[in-house]
């Protein structure tokens, strides 16, 4: 196997791969097992044939080679107008929860999250041998494979070594841009990964064996550190998959990791970002007046806050020069497009086309950005700014939140789904994921909530939550709050004004809201100010406290220390009604 820096490719000879060198029994006292076609070789570990076959890489990583090998091989592949590499991921254009595994053992069965409400399914030990056997065997049949080896988390104490090997040039060049990408000293010393993954691709797993659902199966085997991936050739399944490993790995170490955008002012002013599709959380931490951290995974260590990742996952269905400026410039040569519509002769992308999907992304290296901070690390977050696409109208613009508050509404995570986001919804829909990435979590919601409330008074980090929905009514009645407005309550919250403001406490929820904020109108303010039928304002009101309250009752049965009093905290900080 080679490893290239972060994309070496491993070519095996048409014949198969030589055979290990052997301390055999028999009359020989050295029997060599090996095919007729070449020389064996002369190594009597895996270990050590990985290091025969290392390749000495150059400073810069091949990506001409994986957008050569990418065109040739796979099918689908082409160079757009811009110098992307345009992809397609076949039958899945999107992440497979269903599918995704996590071996049930002596120690997961205790530290993670597991029944209601949990993403982790179980499997046994066995069942994700056989599938990784199967995973290997198909990596081992083909004439090349990639092998990856990076870094995730720019923290230089709590990096983490990761391999990847998959079947497809796309697969590298995505995982070269998203994760870090080490200096040739860094690989040169690289040793044993950390955490490995084997990406098989489209080669299916075998639907009739114990807990597949399907010919698609993500697996994860803490106690191995390993990752197995068959049945899809989503990219994504790789970024996340690592990311639900950082949610185990870093809270072990006391370090909490966030799926959150961050940014930094000028003087060192860090704040996070959380929020669900829709609710403007890359359009607000993008901010040309401040560094980005990064777009989407973050830990917070007693050292400050660092990026996860080396790169954007940046969706691109609509995207506009005009509207997202950063994003449209970093398409360019080495940045993968994944399920995009191009003209046949100009290859010029349709961003508006969603007939392959409407999740068209694009992955770049975050040096890609102009006002990227390199590296990716910052001093401890002064605010903590929670995104709610409020299609009900009833949450305020802003609101200050005391710490009980801030852990309710991050493990509620709410948002709300309006017709356009999802095909058929007309009515306002209320989403709620824990933590804001319920998806990815491995331990109990309640464990991220304390750590955060823990870090925020530790150093002083304020806690806001930013309506960017609807104000007046409901979506169909009301009218959705300017982006100008939500820029300027951002502004206030960067340059610490609004914690100077005059508040007064709203019903039902309890919320803490500004009587002003320079550029905002101030009717807008209190929800029932907007609102010209009063009556309505309060029956819908009510009607998403009790949606908050259905959705919490899942959480309220977890107990925190000896005495459960953070758990009845947090559940007091909700809607009261």
């Amino acid at each position: 196997m080679e490893n290239g820096n972060g994309n070496g490719n491993v070519e095996m000879p048409g014949k198969g791969l030589t055979k290990i060198q052997t301390n055999g029994s028999g009359k020989k006292g050295n029997e060599v097992c090996h095919d007729d076609s070449s020389l064996p070789v002369k190594a009597q570990t895996i270990d050590e044939l990985h290091s025969l076959q290392k390749k000495k890489s150059a400073p810069t990583t091949p990506i001409t080679e994986l957008y050569e090998q990418a065109i040739k091989y796979e099918k689908g592949s082409f160079i757009t107008s811009n110098g992307a590499l345009a992809t397609l991921s076949g039958a899945k254009t999107g992440r497979a929860p269903r599918d995704k595994r996590v071996v049930k053992d002596e120690t997961t069965e205790d530290e993670l999250w597991w029944g209601k409400g949990s993403p982790n399914i179980e499997m046994d030990e066995h069942t994700f041998m056989v599938n990784r056997e199967r995973a290997v065997d198909y990596l081992n049949s083909l004439e090349k494979v990639f092998v990856n080896d990076q870094f995730l988390n720019w923290d230089p104490q709590n990096k983490i070594k990761v391999r990847i090997v998959s079947a497809r040039a796309y697969h590298s060049l995505f995982m070269h841009n998203m994760c870090i990408r080490p200096t040739p000293e860094e690989l040169e010393d690289f040793g044993t990964p950390d955490f490995t993954i084997y990406n098989a691709g489209k080669f299916p797993c075998n639907r009739y064996t114990h807990y597949m659902t399907s010919s698609t199966s993500i697996d994860l085997n803490l106690a191995r550190r390993e990752m197995v991936i068959l049945g899809t050739q989503y990219a994504g399944e790789m970024k996340k998959g690592l990311f639900s490993v950082m949610h185990y790995l870093m809270p072990k170490r006391q370090i909490l990791s966030l799926h959150s955008g961050c940014n930094m002012g000028k003087d060192g002013d860090v704040a996070l970002f959380f929020g669900l599709s829709g609710t403007g959380k890359t359009t607000l931490s993008t901010d040309h007046n401040r560094y980005l951290i990064g777009d989407d995974e973050h830990c917070w260590s007693d050292n400050g806050v660092s990026n996860i990742e080396g790169g954007c996952y940046a969706k691109c269905i609509d995207l506009s020069r005009e509207k997202e400026p950063d994003i449209w410039n970093a398409i360019k040569f080495g940045t993968v497009l994944e399920n995009v519509v191009f003209d046949e002769h100009t290859r010029e992308v349709d961003y508006t086309d969603k007939s392959v999907t409407e999740n068209t992304r694009a992955a770049y290296p975050i040096e890609f950005i102009p006002n990227a901070k390199i590296p990716c690390v910052g001093p401890h977050p002064k605010n903590v700014i929670l995104l709610a696409c409020d299609a009900f109208g009833v949450l305020p613009p802003v609101s200050k939140l005391n710490l009980p508050q801030t852990m309710y509404h991050f493990i509620s995570g709410y948002t709300a789904l309006v017709a356009g986001t999802v095909d058929g919804i007309k009515e306002p829909t209320a989403t709620f994921s824990a933590c804001f990435g319920a998806a990815f979590i491995m331990m109990h919601p309640t464990k991220y909530a304390a750590m955060l409330a823990e870090k925020m008074q530790k150093y002083g980090a304020t806690g806001w939550l930013v309506n960017t929905g609807w104000a007046g009514g409901r979506y169909g009645v009301g009218s959705r709050i300017k982006l100008q407005y939500t820029r300027k309550i951002i502004d206030a919250i960067h340059s610490g004004t609004l914690l100077n403001a005059n508040y007064k406490k709203t019903e039902v929820f309890g919320l803490e809201i500004p009587s002003e904020i320079e550029g905002v109108p101030s009717e807008i303010l209190d929800p029932i100010n907007a609102w010209p039928d009063k009556d309505a304002y309060k029956e819908t009101l009510l009607k998403l406290a009790g949606l908050f309250k259905n959705n919490f009752e899942v959480f309220t049965n977890y107990q925190i220390g000896k005495d459960n009093k953070l758990t009845e905290e947090i559940v007091s900080a909700g809607p009261i009604f």
